[in-house]
């Protein structure tokens, strides 16, 4: 099982599914268990004066929200949770006790049975996260609902959409539809180790209603979608859609203008309108200092400020678009800290440097979400074969990520409690489609997901890799393109040119 329960107990025998059986508990968790166990087969009946098997859930307000305990008897399974989240996290526990070819869809009754036993846990963070970049490359709607369900299956619980960057803008604003309709295309890629482009176009973006949509699906399986819209640098895309957002000389870099932070708060404005999420990620990282230095209305803008650093009117910028936030009950998340005089007291930091800068931000009492891009970048190689395709750079293992601590030790018991969570990230400058997403994610999301589940025992790969091997079979019933733990599969080498690794 993946991730691991915090507790469990095996006892004699095996609680065996029937053709029907009875489901009794309060109507929206029977709808969850329909919707998590409705390809068995299983004819669910309400009510049923025969000996028949059966399924009961509940509530139990002295678990955590998130925390579930199931026991299995020859006679029936009793599931309780803190909350609809915690049954609905059970009932991904009792998907993982069947066999594989249980998660596949409509496949018709079989005897399905479940050992017996009691099994009581729930997660050390509130936060569990995948980042997916979908602006380097445009991900289709479809293969977002597969991934939020592959999520939900391994207690994932945060899906944050990196949906605007200097390749593409893919968020449909109705206030500026140039944003899409020029910023959302480019007539070809170039990767960085490329001197020119393939000549191919791409683009596309998620209309208002597709993401709403997105959204609701997530919601469903408690997988919260968190926006993000990245400011003010990364914003090629949005500039040659309305060249007046740019600085003096051409760059990646928005002006500081009140025109401009007008702009911002319009989009941010329809971008709440869609996402409900508390947080909303504004970026906030990579901005160079050149374009502002050399900006009259920059420079203009520092002297009234007082500001001698460009970074500290980075800092200004976003503690503007932080407040904004603040005002209509959200909070800000950014790549990185601001300098505490800018930064609004409620915003977040998402540490990707290294997880010494997460410790610097709690310390310095902001809530903190562990992302250092080593071990959780899944843009990096899964090893150091030339077989691997080619990617950014680094390189990332199952068993590092199985050995991932996102709540270093160092932390006193106050300073733990100001890490939210831990996120990894998939970005996709060389990923151009959904099958190499799911190369790079899995099986390290695996991985992943059981660090961040388990973050208090003690893990090891050893322990591990017999329940990862015992796992692929449920990855190949999903049709999940996951990397072979022994390399890639032929046809996943990404054969010659862009994609292949240089030997």
């Amino acid at each position: 099982m993946i991730p691991l329960p915090q507790r469990f107990s095996l006892s004699d025998g095996r609680f065996a599914f029937a053709p029907a059986m009875r489901l009794t508990g309060p109507p929206d968790l029977t709808a969850l268990v329909r919707q998590e166990l409705g390809d068995l087969g299983v004819g669910w009946c309400e009510t049923s004066t025969g000996e028949i098997p059966a399924l009961a859930v509940g509530l139990d307000p002295a678990l955590a929200r998130e925390g579930y305990v199931v026991r299995i008897s020859a006679d029936a399974v009793q599931l309780s949770g803190g909350s609809a989240a915690g049954v609905f996290y059970g009932l991904q526990t009792l998907r993982q006790l069947l066999p594989a070819s249980a998660l596949r869809r409509a496949q018709g009754f079989h005897d399905w049975s479940l050992p017996g036993g009691e099994i009581a846990d729930e997660p050390s963070l509130s936060w569990r996260g995948l980042m997916m970049d979908a602006a380097r490359h445009f991900m289709p709607k479809d293969f977002l609902f597969k991934l939020i369900d592959l999520l939900a299956l391994h207690k994932l619980n945060v899906l944050q959409l990196h949906l605007t960057d200097d390749e593409g803008w893919r968020f449909d604003c109705a206030r500026y539809p140039l944003l899409t309709s020029v910023g959302g295309w480019r007539p070809e890629t170039r990767m960085h180790a490329q001197p020119t482009g393939d000549g191919t176009p791409h683009g596309g973006f998620y209309t208002q209603d597709d993401l709403a949509e997105i959204v609701a699906y997530a919601a469903r399986r408690f997988v919260t979608v968190v926006p993000e819209i990245e400011l003010p640098a990364h914003a090629a895309a949005a500039i040659r859609a309305y060249p007046a957002l740019g600085t003096a000389e051409p760059s990646t870099v928005l002006n500081v203008e009140d025109s401009t932070l007008s702009f911002v708060f319009d989009v941010l404005d329809e971008v709440l309108a869609v996402f409900p999420s508390e947080f909303v990620h504004v970026g906030g990282d990579e901005v160079p200092p050149g374009p502002w230095e050399r900006d009259p209305g920059a420079l203009a803008r520092m002297r009234a400020l007082g500001l001698t650093d460009a970074a500290l009117l980075r800092d200004w910028f976003m503690g503007e678009v932080g407040r904004w936030l603040s005002a209509r009950g959200r909070r800000m998340v950014t790549w990185g800290g601001l300098d505490p005089r800018f930064a609004p007291p409620n915003a977040a930091v998402m540490s990707w440097q290294s997880i010494e800068a997460g410790v610097e931000a709690v310390r310095s009492g902001r809530d903190a979400v562990m992302a250092p891009a080593s071990p959780t970048y899944f843009d990096a190689y899964q090893s150091e074969s030339d077989d691997e395709p080619m990617v950014m750079g680094g390189l990332t293992t199952v068993e590092s990520l199985v050995e991932y601590a996102p709540v270093p030790p160092s932390l006193s018991a106050a300073e733990a409690e100001r890490i939210l969570g831990t996120q990894s990230e998939i970005w996709t400058e060389y990923l151009p489609t959904p099958a190499r997403v799911e190369y790079m994610v899995f099986p390290r999301l695996c991985a992943f997901a059981e660090a961040a589940w388990r973050t208090t025992q003690s893990r090891s790969y050893a322990d591990f890799l017999p329940r990862l091997r015992a796992h692929l079979p449920r990855l190949d019933a999903l049709g999940v393109n996951y990397r072979p733990l022994d390399g890639p599969h032929p046809w996943q080498r990404g054969g010659t040119g862009r994609f292949r690794r240089p030997r």
